[in-house]
């Protein structure tokens, strides 16, 4: 059974999602969809199949109880941090770090779905680097502050050499370049696939992979996800606030600020992708 209460803070009160027992796991599951259950009461919100949505959802999850791996093969330790670790290659580099992974998955959504033209990030100073260029043969070739493109290779959208192009971004790339390059959106609007960030060095950057409301009182709960530094293995990340609705955080939970494992933001760092 599941209800709603108050409960009182600094703030003044806030509504408050509450179950009467932690949420089940299935530990059958292998994708965010079928791995984690619902509060009583909720359903998730509809998602075409070739949406960034659906994508999201049914990431893959490596087996239950598995931990987190580094770039280096090390593991990160499950300090009541993570609740399922997403089964994708993150190459051996320091470099799949935490905006790093909202763009990686961004991205690998556009490719699957054969839309290279819409596949492009700005670097920190403000060049663009776009996909297509890149599967076009041109590389992108960096000198001091002065960055440019040119053709060094041949036409090519293989897997390999867009993970190349994905590196380059995530070299360049960051929580600052992203924040300005994505749109701000009110938590009531929020959507699968939005991105709670803060532009830094370092900042920090954690996407909502999933979403479901409850059918009488409207009321939101969404998944997070994150990597981190060193570069590491996509998380699907405990609530720290909440232990009875964990995985999910409640809409109504956040007033100023959403309180994660690793970072806090302000209420108003979430942003979309504008293409």
């Amino acid at each position: 059974m599941s209800y709603t209460c108050r409960q009182k803070t600094p703030e003044g009160e806030r509504l408050v999602s509450k179950v009467d027992v932690p949420l089940e796991i299935n530990t059958n599951g292998n994708t965010i969809m079928t791995r984690f259950s619902l509060p009583k009461g909720y359903t998730r919100i509809s998602s075409d199949s070739t949406s960034f949505s659906f994508y999201l959802r049914n990431l893959p999850l490596k087996p239950n109880g598995s931990l987190v791996t580094y770039y280096n093969g090390e593991l990160k330790p499950n300090r009541n941090v993570y609740d399922a670790v997403v089964d994708l290659p993150i190459g051996k580099r320091d470099l799949h770090q935490c905006a790093d992974a909202v763009m990686r998955l961004r991205a690998e959504y556009l490719f699957q779905n054969k839309k290279f033209d819409s596949i492009h990030f700005n670097f920190t100073n403000g060049f663009k680097a776009d996909y297509a260029n890149w599967r076009m043969g041109k590389r992108i070739i960096v000198k001091g502050n002065q960055v440019d493109w040119k053709r060094t290779s041949h036409h090519s959208d293989s897997p390999k050499d867009f993970w190349k192009y994905l590196e380059m971004v995530f070299s360049y790339a960051g929580t600052a370049s992203l924040e300005k390059e994505m749109k701000p959106v009110s938590i009531e609007e929020m959507q699968i696939g939005d991105v709670f960030i803060q532009g830094g060095f370092p900042g920090h950057a954690v996407i909502i992979v999933d979403i479901a409301i409850n059918q009488t009182t409207n009321e939101k709960v969404f998944l997070l996800a994150q990597s981190y530094m060193p570069a590491q293995e996509i998380q699907v990340l405990k609530n720290p606030n909440n232990i009875d609705l964990s995985p999910w955080y409640g809409v109504s939970e956040i007033l100023k600020e959403l309180r994660t494992p690793e970072w806090t933001f302000k209420k108003s760092a979430l942003r979309r992708f504008s293409n």
